[in-house]
Order: C-alpha cells, then structure tokens, then sequence
C-alpha cells in the first residue's frame, strides 16, 4: 500500500530530476518518516523500480542516464561505507584480547 502511494506520488508529481521531491516533503506528503521513507525507497528499488535521488531530493527516473547517475551515487556511498567499515577493524588492533570474547 505504501509502495503504490509512493510510487504514484513520484510518477504523478516527480517524473524526471527537474521534478524531484526532498526526503521532506515526502514525509509530508505520505506521512512517514525519513527512516521508514528511505526503507521503502531501497525496497522498491530492489524490485527494479527505478527511483532516482540526489542530494536534493527523489523523483521517479525519466531516462537511463538519472537511473545511471543514481547508481554512481550509490557505488560513492557504498565505498565510503566499506571504507568506514575498514577503519573501525583497525581500530580493534587497539583493545586487548579477552579470553572468551567473540
């Protein structure tokens, strides 16, 4: 229910990156919240919805190149987490060993 109402919000209102809409005004809009809003995001676009965003806001993809662009900022994000994820296990060389921790 809350795909469809998203989905119709962006193809009825945010088709194509000059229309997007910010993570706020969704809220608004479909009375969410900005967790539950990009959780919803990530689950339509695993089902192949192509859902673009910026910094600005979300739309609904009108053309390859803003689906392309959305997956360049999501490869930027990705390295940066793998990245922040890789300085936190060196971080670990700095606590001493316990016997029986895991």
């Amino acid at each position: 229910m809350r795909e469809e109402k998203l989905l119709n919000y962006l193809k009825g209102a945010c088709t194509g990156r000059k229309y997007r809409a910010s993570g706020a005004e969704l809220e608004a809009a479909l009375g969410i919240s900005g967790t539950d809003l990009r959780k919803l995001v990530n689950r339509m676009r695993r089902k192949g919805i192509p859902i673009g965003s910026d910094r600005c806001g979300y739309f609904y993809a009108a053309t390859a190149g803003e689906v392309f662009s959305t997956i360049q900022q999501l490869q930027s994000m990705e390295n940066g987490l793998a990245a922040a994820r890789r300085g936190l296990e060196r971080s670990l060389d700095a606590f001493p060993l316990r016997e029986g921790a895991s």
